[in-house]
């Protein structure tokens, strides 16, 4: 039998949550941040490299899977940690934020959503009971509901009427989950122990999210995710509702939020409540020469770096930071050498996994504050687009 999905607070430093989530495929240390693996790869690096880092969860991205090599394929092969050789726990978002992101190719109702591939332009439809569907296939050890996320800005209407579609939606996908779980449905399940996140919507609005969680938390889902943000909403509003919406969720489960973002976003928003984060900052802005410091990010591909012999950070420990100059790295990025991407995705997801650890090692020592406040005065923001398309 896999082991059992739990959770358990260890540490608080005010709404600061230090704690520990247990998986099929084990243990995972929060506030953790996940890479993101869109196409079952974290992009220019290895299962083994991303181990290596010290990742304990992935997020993978149930409509590219989907599209290709396909749900079934791979439930044949026995399930996505099998298919590309990763050992830890693995997170699939429902493919909502995808479809909804193709614009005039979409079109949605209380069904679903009907869509047209980005790959040859087939036509498909997405329902709530489909996400699921695709998900026990994949076999991923946490499964998200499909939802629906509006765009910024968005009138409160729109925002309420997402709302509750995606509550409506969350009611059906608990229905097919325990129906796929009992055996009630003939849908092939590659990992036995998955569970079902719920996730809250509605925009900016401090009311219509605070209904949203309630309601979802009556639906009763092993624990809830925060959508529909890091979507062009200003920082400080995000905040706002990051901090009001996560006191609204269980105290016992984990807390989710979806897209976000720099790694200021990532302490401000532990600083709220919130235990898991994903974004693909990290791996596609090493891929352009950004590199995140803890003086602040850097482009690599800025002429002051071609005769500069310093590693990327000098307080980093990273493969990268040990063994190349800056100087190397911005040679490697204009030649558009492939080693660009390996190294720079490296020492990224090193920054952002350490960054992790250093707030767990804040929050049990009670020292929280005084970790949040150094690290922001050191780090400079930088106006970057969070979400993947």
């Amino acid at each position: 039998m896999p082991t059992p999905f739990g959770f358990t607070l260890i540490a608080r430093d005010g709404p600061a949550r230090r704690g520990r989530m247990t998986t099929p495929h084990g243990v995972v240390d929060t506030p953790a941040f996940m890479p993101v693996g869109t196409r079952g790869a974290v992009k220019a690096i290895t299962s083994r490299d991303v181990a290596g880092l010290g990742a304990s969860i992935i997020l993978a991205n149930t409509y590219h899977l989907s599209l290709r090599p396909g749900d079934e394929l791979i439930a044949r092969r026995g399930g996505l940690h099998r298919f590309m050789g990763w050992p830890g726990a693995i997170l699939t978002d429902s493919g909502g934020y995808q479809v909804f992101s193709l614009g005039d190719r979409r079109t949605v109702d209380d069904d679903g959503v009907q869509f047209r591939s980005h790959l040859d332009g087939s036509a498909h439809t997405l329902t709530p009971e489909r996400a699921v569907d695709i998900q026990a296939r994949l076999g991923s050890d946490i499964a998200m509901i499909l939802d629906e996320c509006p765009s910024w800005p968005v009138s409160e209407p729109d925002a309420r009427a997402a709302m509750e579609r995606t509550l409506r939606w969350a009611r059906r996908g608990r229905q097919r989950f325990a129906d796929v779980r009992s055996g009630r449905a003939d849908v092939h399940v590659s990992n036995p122990g998955q569970v079902q996140f719920g996730i809250v919507q509605g925009g900016t609005f401090g009311e219509l999210r605070g209904e949203s969680a309630d309601r979802t938390v009556d639906i009763g889902f092993d624990a809830y995710a925060i959508g529909g943000l890091s979507v062009g909403e200003p920082v400080a509003l995000m905040y706002d509702i990051v901090g009001s919406t996560a006191a609204r969720l269980p105290d016992d489960r984990p807390r989710y939020l979806m897209g976000t973002g720099m790694p200021d976003d990532l302490v401000e928003c532990v600083a709220r409540g919130i235990d898991l984060f994903d974004c693909v900052l990290p791996t596609r802005n090493a891929r352009n020469g950004q590199l995140f410091t803890s003086r602040g990010p850097i482009n690599i591909r800025n002429a002051r770096f071609a005769e500069d012999d310093q590693p990327v950070d000098p307080d980093c420990s990273c493969y990268t930071c040990r063994h190349f100059s800056r100087a190397y790295l911005r040679h490697l990025a204009v030649a558009q050498e492939m080693t660009s991407a390996t190294l720079n995705t490296l020492h990224n997801l090193h920054f952002y996994l350490d960054t992790m650890r250093r707030i767990r090692e804040a929050i049990e020592f009670g020292s929280f504050e005084r970790f949040r406040q150094g690290f922001l005065a050191a780090f400079a923001r930088r106006p970057t687009t969070h979400r993947d398309p």
